[in-house]
């Protein structure tokens, strides 16, 4: 077994930043690089990993249950209609990341997602998929970003989405399964 995959104490070998953590096991075996459709689930992505910005993912998937509780669901219809006291609610809240440009740009990108069609956030996000990936041998083999990511994020800004970086967005193919970066030796890449 190589240094980047893990041994999990259920004796299934995985990725290695799943580390020992139940919950990163469980991320990794049932989401990450899993294809996710859906407008709201894909804002609710593109949200979390904006969040992430700068933070360790766990940090958000620990949090992610209070995101959801008080971003009502990641709803755009819901969340684009924040305001003022919205944010100072949000900001107050401990159970989540304190951040207000990330928090009003969630606002801002729930209102941006409502001016697009129905399924056409997923059209536009799944777009930038690239038509065949190569499995990543090593870690080192995975980029931070690609020349996918670069053209989502340049896109996505040309619309007006803001905390939408080439290594976000790079982050979001990787957990929405529009790129599979399960390294050999891991069982989600047999």
């Amino acid at each position: 077994m190589s240094t980047d995959t893990r041994l999990g104490p259920d004796g299934i070998a995985r990725c290695a930043w799943v580390g020992d953590d139940a919950e990163y096991r469980r991320y990794h075996d049932e989401e990450w690089g899993v294809p996710l459709h859906g407008d709201r689930a894909l804002f609710e992505k593109m949200s979390l990993e904006g969040f992430q910005a700068g933070l360790s993912w766990i940090t958000i998937l620990r949090k992610r249950p209070r995101f959801r509780e008080v971003f009502a669901g990641f709803e755009p219809e819901v969340v684009s209609g924040f305001g003022d006291t919205d944010v100072e609610r949000l900001m107050g809240d401990a159970g989540i990341i304190r951040n207000r440009a990330k928090i009003l740009a969630t606002i801002s990108n729930a209102r941006l997602v409502l001016e697009m069609e129905e399924g056409e956030l997923d059209a536009f996000l799944w777009s930038f998929a690239p038509a065949a990936w190569p499995r990543p041998a090593t870690f080192a083999d995975v980029p931070a970003t690609t020349p996918q990511s670069d053209a989502m994020s340049k896109a996505l800004r040309k619309r007006g989405f803001r905390f939408v970086g080439s290594t976000t967005m790079y982050a979001l193919m990787q957990s929405a399964g529009m790129v599979d970066d399960h390294v050999d030796g891991c069982w989600r890449a047999a």
